[in-house]
């Protein structure tokens, strides 16, 4: 016992140098921080599988793809048989590819929430939408935490960020609190605006583009909860393209209709040139307010700030709402019956519409054509953009000429016609002449790239002629811009009809010098020309066949179709010793044919 007592202790064990490896290595490995550039991921893989055209079926089923690889990559599947779901906790994610998955799982909730939503769901299928947006926003916060963990500080506040905005978009779907859903929406846009500051230049350009598409939602959830009246223009300003949109489309449509129908309700006729039509349907009194207002619209104060694709897309919803007052129009007529009053009223406001559909017509083509004579006279930038030919702007008039037929033959086919219809009809039709000048002035420019100088010069004169008589006309005229354009053109085909005279005289006069001097460099003997050598017949110098870099000359590799070549033909052999011989007698060779008794006796 003494002995046990007076030893001294072991001493302790020390960590063998693979232990301590292994420690450091779990705890560099429970360190590790991942990356992920959440608005560029998603934003690249949203505009690259469906929504740049707004299919949201096909960016979910991307989705459903996605997450099947990452499963399989990972080795993290869920049974064979029978499906156990397995979770993704903190200690789950040990790839950043597991980050993905349940980025995916709340992109994949998101997109058939949308493609439920963009078509018009009835009331199960919206109860089916609310659930699968409840579920995005589970897999968004899951997201927003696991990041907030494993993910650097970028990474996290770009989680968190994402996160906001799905909550954003559950609320304001549900619009039971719609102060929440603004609070969200401000949070994404906090951060996307410190994010913006920073980074490349493609990175403060998508957080620019997702502020944008935040600002319109949280201008609509102010209005709501301030509690005034939504203006009509105000919604058309939010109308704009994008899959943070389409969220918010449906209720400005709905807002948009519910103003338009308490407006229709005070409007009992539509007036044009002097006559009062009555409006009894309230789909076509919507349907004309809605064209009004974009009337309004084009020829407000700041319609010439407005760029010109903005005026076409406008141009194309206010066809598209007249259309929509005809079509009703046309079914009310089909129900009249033989009342002829209420006929009388229809065929009447059918009219009017249809020349105010005409008119907009005339004012969208000749848009197209001051675009496209701003194009004309530009020489091609640096951008390649399209020069305008001469071709392009006499197609433009000729459909101006057409419009302003058919529109003049509409108001002149009543019976009798009032003081403002008679202004009106002469009023076109001196536009109808200018169109004609103009068409015949770009159709002689035509002429003239094409080297025609006789045909052009005529075509300037007779362009002039139709310009002095429509000035004539429009002497007393206070349309002073159709006017001050008349007499630009006409001192324009002055100008170009000298011009194409001068140099109409100048080709004849040089054409028989040219006549010569290419008789004179004519030559009988050998043309010591540098022959154009195909690839094929030099390879062994060093020459391009593919001509200067800055010429548009062709290649010369092969030459193709191959050129013909004489080849020898078959000999003609006449057998002249044919007819000369004779041919034993083969028949003794010959099998003979075995008949019976009855074929005997009857032969």
């Amino acid at each position: 016992m003494s002995k046990l007592a007076n030893q001294s202790p072991p001493p302790p064990q020390q960590p063998s140098d693979m232990e301590v490896d292994s420690v450091a290595a779990a705890e560099e490995k429970s360190t590790v921080r991942f990356s992920i550039n959440v608005l560029e991921l998603m934003r690249e893989a949203q505009m690259q599988h469906g929504l740049r055209h707004g299919d949201y079926t096909r960016y979910r089923r991307y989705c459903t793809a996605r997450l099947r690889r990452l499963y399989k990559s990972l080795k993290f599947l869920h049974g064979r048989g029978k499906y156990t779901r397995r979770s993704i906790t903190e200690s789950t994610v040990t790839d950043v590819r597991f980050l993905h998955v349940v980025f995916y799982m709340s992109e994949r909730a998101w997109s058939h929430a949308m493609e439920k939503k963009t078509a018009g769901p009835s009331a199960r299928q919206r109860i089916y939408m609310l659930g699968r947006f409840r579920k995005a926003v589970k897999w968004a916060t899951l997201f927003s935490q696991l990041c907030s963990i494993k993910g650097d500080s970028r990474t996290s506040l770009e989680a968190e960020a994402y996160a906001s905005y799905m909550k954003g978009t559950l609320l304001f779907e549900q619009e039971k609190n719609i102060e929440a859903a603004m609070m969200n929406f401000k949070n994404t846009r906090t951060v996307y605006e410190e994010l913006g500051k920073y980074g490349s230049i493609e990175n403060q350009l998508l957080c620019r583009q997702r502020i944008e598409e935040v600002e319109p939602m949280i201008g609509f959830c102010s209005r709501k909860l301030g509690g005034s009246a939504l203006q009509e223009h105000e919604l058309l300003d939010m109308e704009k393209e994008g899959p943070a949109y389409d969220l918010f489309k449906a209720k400005i449509e709905a807002v948009l209709s519910e103003t338009r129908s308490q407006q229709a309700a005070s409007m009992t006729e539509f007036n044009w040139l002097g006559r009062r039509f009555p409006i009894s349907s309230a789909k076509t009194r919507v349907s004309i307010l809605k064209a009004q207002q974009l009337e309004r619209d084009l020829n407000g104060a700041a319609k010439e700030s407005i760029p010109a694709d903005k005026k076409l897309a406008i141009f194309d919803k206010l066809f598209s709402a007249y259309h929509d007052a005809r079509g009703c129009i046309r079914n009310d007529l089909a129900s009249a019956g033989n009342a002829e009053n209420i006929r009388d009223d229809l065929n009447g406001l059918d009219k009017a519409v249809s020349a105010v559909l005409g008119l907009r017509t005339i004012e969208r083509n000749q848009l197209l054509v001051s675009i496209a004579k701003s194009k004309f006279t530009k020489h091609q930038d640096e951008k390649n953009e399209k020069i305008t030919k001469p071709e392009e702007l006499v197609r433009l008039y000729d459909l101006l000429i057409q419009n302003t037929t058919d529109l003049t033959d509409l108001v002149s086919s009543g019976r009798d016609k009032n003081k403002e219809e008679n202004t009106f009809l002469q009023e076109y039709e001196l536009k109808g002449l200018a169109f004609r000048a103009e068409r015949c002035f770009y159709l002689a420019k035509s002429y003239s790239s094409a080297g025609k100088r006789a045909e052009a010069y005529a075509l300037f004169c007779y362009a002039r002629s139709l310009t002095d008589s429509a000035l004539q006309q429009l002497a007393n005229s206070s349309d002073k811009a159709l006017i001050q354009d008349l007499k630009a053109l006409s001192d324009n085909c002055r100008s170009n009809s000298c011009i194409e005279h001068a140099t109409g005289i100048m080709e004849n006069e040089s054409a028989p010098e040219k006549l010569s001097k290419g008789v004179s460099t004519m030559s009988l003997g050998d043309d010591k020309r540098k022959e154009n050598k195909y690839l094929l017949e030099m390879l062994e110098s060093y020459e391009s066949a593919l001509g200067e870099p800055n010429t548009k000359a062709t290649s010369r590799i092969a030459q193709f179709p191959p050129p013909f070549q004489s080849v020898p033909c078959n000999p003609i052999v006449l057998d002249m010793a044919y007819n000369a011989i004779d041919f034993p007698n083969l028949e003794n060779r010959m099998k003979k044919e075995k008949k019976g008794l009855l074929s005997r006796l009857w032969g």
